[in-house]
């Protein structure tokens, strides 16, 4: 019975390592070996049972067979090679989608981030939180082209999604299970995982980490990725608040349009009449004058906004009860 026992939590030891980490890679044959050794030597550290999850974004050099011979070297790695590129939200989320891991460390592969650093997330974690979040406080890039328009984003994501945190884009992250597990990532929302698991009602913290100038390849990303973010950002803040009632701010704008609709009509109604009251300076008929084309397109705009509103109701609700999906998440059931 014993050894029945011992048999049974050693087969769920390896089925369900305490880390998952996972790499996106797109041309990065040069780092991935000298990464995968970084990596290797912070789990060795550690002595906890782990697995490495590389992503192949559909790679156009060498990265995916070095990354086969990474993996027939060590029974911790394991490679997922997607048909094309789709892009770095897809490939964090096919890795959170393999990872078995308790505990979900996303990183990049060009030897940016420390793995030296893993041991400092899983202390921060110990302390109740269930996302830490690396700050690349002594980043090693650009000024202009990165530095300066990360530093402005930063703190535009903060104040809109309620979540104060100094670098958003920092891959190296240390995440809870439970709290990204159902995270359905689309676009380049990558970057705001925190605001999704702080929505969750998760605990999140932010810690500085080492940060190493990029010695070889070339980086994915240049300044054209800021309108990416721009409009990602525009859908955090709807999500954030109107996601389960969006009829508010449909409503909004629709009574906004009525009300300039009634105001243009009157005041070319008055306008018209101006003459009849005594104020012949003001008098001008409907067809010289715009408003009266102005209340009617007004109208038109606030009756779309208000069935726009009660069309996205309906979808939200049937999101919510097709899926039979809550709109709350708890934290912890006590006995039951």
């Amino acid at each position: 019975m014993s050894l029945r026992m011992d048999t049974v939590q050693e087969n769920q030891t390896e089925d369900t390592p305490e880390l998952s980490l996972f790499l996106p890679v797109l041309d990065e044959e040069e780092n991935l070996r000298p990464m995968h050794a970084k990596i290797a030597a912070a789990l060795d550290a550690l002595g906890k049972t782990a697995e490495v999850i590389f992503v192949d974004d559909g790679s156009t050099d060498k990265s995916l067979e070095i990354l086969k011979e990474i993996a027939a070297s060590d029974d911790r790695v394991r490679v997922i090679s997607l048909r094309r590129n789709y892009g770095q939200t897809a490939a964090m989320s096919a890795g959170i989608d393999a990872a078995k891991g308790d505990i979900l460390i996303p990183m990049d592969a060009d030897l940016q981030n420390d793995p030296a650093d893993i041991r400092r997330l899983l202390d921060k974690l110990d302390e109740g939180y269930d996302v830490v979040s690396g700050w690349r406080k002594n980043r090693q890039d650009k000024l202009i082209s990165r530095k300066i328009p990360s530093q402005i984003a930063n703190r535009i994501i903060s104040w809109i999604g309620g979540v104060p945190l100094h670098d958003y884009g920092c891959s190296l992250k240390a995440y809870r299970r439970d709290v990204i597990q159902d995270v359905k990532l689309y676009g380049e929302m990558h970057r705001f995982i925190p605001i999704y698991a702080s929505w969750a009602g998760a605990r999140v913290a932010e810690i500085p980490v080492d940060h190493h100038a990029r010695t070889m390849g070339k980086s994915k990303y240049g300044i054209s990725r800021t309108v990416k973010v721009v409009f990602d950002l525009m859908t955090i803040k709807f999500m954030a608040s109107y996601g389960t009632k969006p009829i508010y701010v449909f409503g909004t704008f629709g009574m906004f349009a009525f009300i300039a609709s009634v105001f243009a009509g009157l005041y070319a109604v008055f306008m018209k009449l101006a003459n009849l009251i005594g104020l012949p300076q003001f008098h001008a008929d409907f067809v010289e004058t715009p408003l009266p084309v102005l209340s009617i397109v007004m109208f038109a705009i606030s009756i779309q906004f208000f069935l726009m509103g009660l069309l996205a109701e309906l979808l939200v609700r049937t999101y919510h009860e097709s899926q039979n999906k809550a709109i709350y998440a708890v934290r912890e059931k006590i006995g039951f």
